[in-house]
């Protein structure tokens, strides 16, 4: 990977994962409606318990005022009881219903995230080396995790408040028009100031949460590449500023949290003064009225209950406003991410590969990371199958990228590469991958048993199979001295093992798969020369009869390569047998002499 990095550097790309701010939250409250779209008969029926609820909690004003007129002033002690029992069962009544469509709401809503996590898993499987090259994984995990939290906060608790609020002011209003509509014209002059404070609000709060979820997804970043890199920090004495560099981002996380939630928490209070301003017209206008015999004295007390329950869910929507811009925020971040076009589908098609003898042919390969910035140049190369072919030359001139073309992790941008004849992207990349082995410098072991891990080479193998992959590749011994065998857990990232140990398990996965063309990228390079020298025997074991590519900076573990290709700057500059290039006395020679007597290129 070493010139994925180097051209990533010269591409002055310092700020891996940086997010585009949010600018379509319209489209992205559509595409969230949309995940729910699939639930419309339960959606049905929590907005009917809704209304029911909602219905009901407007019966207690209504009932109260009845009971101030009838009851209380003709002291019918029988009647206000009766009444007191009507308000209590309806209010009783009207909560069990919120509980229900709370509960249907919760349950429509994980489904909905179910979906919209999978469809982002699903696309971030299916986006190209690329992509992950330039977004740092902890910002990837962030939307998994806190962009999808901040939409389930709004999603599974909030929208069954916000619908009941819209449905309780609507009811509101219908139940004060029908009672009086003096008192009733009255009560909208509210309405229109909190529209305005409410958009007023929103477009700073929607700004302040843009910057907040994109702070926290480089805060994760930083701290994931932190707790992994802990042996390289501690090493180069480097905690301070690691610290230093966490404080940075957790204060720009404080300042964006603080600006969208400071402006959010406006219309609380904002709210709280237009409804106490709203009870007090009514009570002075209601009281007028009174005085002039137009209105009695229980259907003032109805409008000031109604006018108290009207600013409640404006108050209840003022809060929710927290979360929705949250959400929305996530919402944007986690859609620009399924949105991102997937890996070249080229060749998904056609037939299946069948079996690979093992030809493989690069014709005039040109390929850059950066447009403009070429790391491979014209570049050609036949090997014929059952060959062993060791591509070597100093860091950075290529090797990495001839084998990350070949599989097809990038797309080459000119020339061919053809196996047994046939372009690489006129194949099905499973089938292409299929055929090949990879043990790569990069070790990679999933938290599983040791067992599993080496089945992940072909899933449908035997324990049997697995446990004779793990010897070919002399891996067996350490393996039985392990608390339970085959069967032990590894940590994350396999860090109960050596590196050494962790490459061996990597070359049995290699055995395992059993593929026609092996790619062996530095496989020895991480354990010791007593074991390499093992390993070195079932290497050829295994490379007897396939097609195999060997990059390794020790020259001496590929003296037996049936080809020899030196690559310089994306170039091949020499290409023989061991022996012909060392005769040669050229530029392999000189790397052959450097490592035995220590001399600089």
């Amino acid at each position: 990977m070493s010139d994925i990095r180097a051209s990533l550097q010269r591409r002055g790309g310092g700020q891996p994962g940086k997010i585009e701010k949010a600018r379509n939250p319209k489209g992205a409250l559509e595409r969230l409606v949309g995940y729910l779209g699939p639930h419309r008969l339960p959606l049905a029926l929590v907005v009917g318990l809704i209304i029911l609820s909602s219905l009901l909690g407007l019966c207690g004003p209504y009932l109260m005022g009845q009971a101030i007129d009838r009851y209380i002033g003709g002291k019918d002690l029988p009647g206000l009881l009766k009444i007191a029992l009507l308000m209590l069962g309806a209010y009783v009544l009207s909560n069990l219903l919120m509980v229900a469509a709370n509960w249907t709401m919760a349950r429509i809503s994980q489904l909905a995230l179910r979906d919209l996590r999978r469809d982002l898993f699903a696309r971030l499987q299916g986006l190209s080396m690329g992509f992950f090259d330039t977004h740092a994984a902890g910002g990837l995990m962030s939307r998994l995790t806190s962009d999808i939290d901040a939409i389930n906060q709004a999603v599974s608790q909030n929208v069954t408040a916000l619908v009941a609020s819209v449905i309780t002011m609507a009811g509101i209003l219908g139940a004060m028009f029908a009672l009086n509509h003096w008192l009733a014209l009255a009560s909208l002059l509210v309405v229109p100031l909190m529209l305005w404070f409410t958009r007023f609000v929103a477009k700073y709060t929607r700004k302040g949460f843009r910057r907040l979820q994109q702070g926290l997804g480089e805060l994760n970043g930083a701290a994931e590449e932190a707790f992994s890199g802990q042996k390289v920090i501690k090493a180069f004495r480097r905690n301070a500023s690691v610290i230093e560099d966490f404080r940075a981002r957790n204060q720009a996380v404080y300042d964006a949290g603080v600006y969208a939630n400071s402006f959010a928490m406006l219309l609380m209070p904002l709210t709280q003064v237009l409804g106490s301003f709203f009870v007090v017209v009514l009570a002075g206008l209601g009281g007028w009225l009174a005085l002039q015999g137009l209105v009695s004295v229980g259907t003032i007390a109805a409008f000031i209950n109604y006018g108290q329950n009207f600013t409640q869910p404006l108050r209840q929507l003022a809060n929710l406003y927290n979360s929705i811009q949250a959400a929305l925020a996530g919402a944007e971040r986690v859609f620009e991410t399924i949105d991102t076009p997937q890996e070249n589908s080229e060749g998904q098609d056609s037939p299946p590969l069948g079996p690979v003898r093992g030809d493989v042919s690069f014709q005039n390969v040109d390929f850059a990371y950066v447009p403009g910035m070429p790391v491979i140049k014209d570049f050609s190369l036949e090997v014929e199958a059952g060959q062993t072919v060791a591509l070597v030359g100093p860091t950075g001139a290529g090797k990495t990228t001839i084998i990350n073309l070949l599989t097809r992790f990038y797309e080459i941008q000119g020339g061919r590469i053809l196996i047994d004849g046939r372009d690489l992207r006129a194949m099905p990349k499973a089938e292409l991958r299929r055929s090949l082995g990879l043990v790569l410098q990069d070790t990679f072991l999933f938290a599983d048993s040791v067992l599993e891990n080496i089945r992940y080479g072909r899933l449908e193998a035997s324990d049997e199979e697995c446990r004779e992959a793990a010897r070919l590749a002399e891996a067996d011994h350490f393996i039985r001295q392990l608390p339970q065998g085959y069967l032990s857990s590894l940590s994350e990232r396999a860090g109960n093992l050596s590196q050494g140990q962790r490459q061996l398990l990597s070359i049995s996965r290699a055995i395992l798969a059993d593929p026609a063309i092996l790619i062996l990228d530095e496989a020895t390079s991480s354990v010791d020369t007593r074991t390499e020298a093992r390993i070195q025997k079932a290497l050829l074991r295994l490379m007897e009869g396939r097609t195999s590519f060997v990059i390794a900076h020790r020259l001496s573990t590929i003296r037996d390569a049936d080809k020899v290709v030196v690559i310089d700057k994306g170039r091949i500059v020499e290409e023989g047998s061991h022996d012909e290039l060392i005769a040669r006395r050229g530029f392999y020679h000189k790397l052959y002499v450097s490592q035995f007597k220590g001399n600089e290129i």
